[in-house]
């Protein structure tokens, strides 16, 4: 069976992600069982690789038919959008329009099925909207794309998986929006995605709203029996072993100690603060309920190092090693 062909986008051109890129190609990444392909600028990448002090070369190409898959190369679908003196750690919109454009074509090179997943480098969100694409960041974008109504943002690390129900929006619109059908569509997905990924009879603990889940009334108004109760008494209907509402701030430890193996967060700084303590280089973002398979990297364009040969790939290379996983066909210990 031959290795996987994971789309790695660039993201944006002035920040650290063409040089993980290159760094985790000549790196950990060049051991796993899949073919990469980077889309982003093939000058770009070769000023990563002098910074990086890394042995690559590129090789850019069409697509993916024309690539070389050879050792010690980078086969680059090269848009050539990236100007030569275009400046590291600075904001830009034509480093946005870039990473834009990248992550729309291994988009529709994976809805065409000519890569089997997509792996995404940084993007930096005011960029993008000072370009002219004014998406929260790339869950929302992937959706628009590929015409899904509606996705979760599950990070994985060590020992903790986290499923957001909401994700980049503000607190008072996140407890508006949570409801028992989106609650109940969340656990579906997360559970899906475990069970794919050969977890079987996965545990899925999910978080309340308020402190200690409410306290029977005590905190809130009410929003655990009526915003989530029904969602987790729905899905256990069908079998699955989902808990709660569990109070937000025991269940993170109780997970990474073993005794779940998802956790349901219900809004953006919920999920992330816990994954984001057990280390930046360690958290994988995948985006679940899209028609194809994208994982990313769990950490920001860090302009404050772009350029310098300081960036850390690790977040890259696992985000890699998922991508293989999850793709058809895929298994990242083969």
């Amino acid at each position: 069976m031959s290795h996987p062909v994971v789309a790695i986008t660039m993201g944006d051109a002035a920040g650290v992600g063409p040089e993980v890129v290159v760094k985790a190609l000549a790196g950990d990444a060049a051991r796993l069982p899949f073919r990469p392909l980077v889309v982003g600028d093939a000058a770009r990448l070769r000023r990563a690789i002098e910074i990086s002090g890394v042995s690559l070369t590129v090789n850019p190409v069409e697509g993916p038919e024309q690539a070389a898959w050879q050792p010690g190369t980078i086969d680059c679908v090269d848009l050539g959008n990236i100007p030569a003196d275009l400046p590291f750690g600075t904001l830009s919109p034509v480093a946005g329009e870039g990473a834009y454009r990248y992550i729309e074509v291994a988009t529709r090179l994976a809805s065409e099925g000519r890569v089997a997943a997509i792996c995404t480098a940084p993007l930096n969100k005011e960029a993008l909207h000072a370009a002219g694409h004014k998406f929260p960041g790339h869950t929302e974008l992937l959706a628009k794309l590929t015409g899904t109504e509606e996705v979760s943002m599950l990070l994985s690390a060590p020992k903790l998986r986290v499923i957001h129900v909401t994700t980049h929006i503000g607190l008072v619109d996140a407890v508006a929006r949570i409801e028992p059908g989106l609650v109940e569509r969340t656990i579906r997905r997360g559970h899906a995605t475990l069970t794919a990924a050969g977890i079987a009879n996965p545990r899925i603990a999910v978080c309340g709203i308020n402190p200690h889940a409410g306290e029977n009334g005590l905190f809130g108004h009410g929003e655990e029996e009526s915003k989530v109760v029904p969602g987790v008494e729905a899905v256990r209907a069908d079998g699955i072993d989902a808990r709660g509402p569990l109070p937000a701030d025991t269940v993170f430890f109780r997970a990474v100690r073993g005794d779940f193996d998802l956790v349901v967060a219900m809004y953006h700084d919920q999920g992330h603060g816990p994954v984001k303590v057990l280390g930046l280089d360690a958290g994988v973002n995948i985006t679940v309920g899209l028609p194809v398979i994208r994982t990313s990297v769990d950490h920001g364009t860090a302009f404050d190092i772009a350029g310098t040969g300081r960036a850390d790939e690790a977040s890259m290379v696992e985000a890699l090693r998922q991508a293989v996983e999850l793709a058809p066909g895929g298994d990242a210990a083969a």
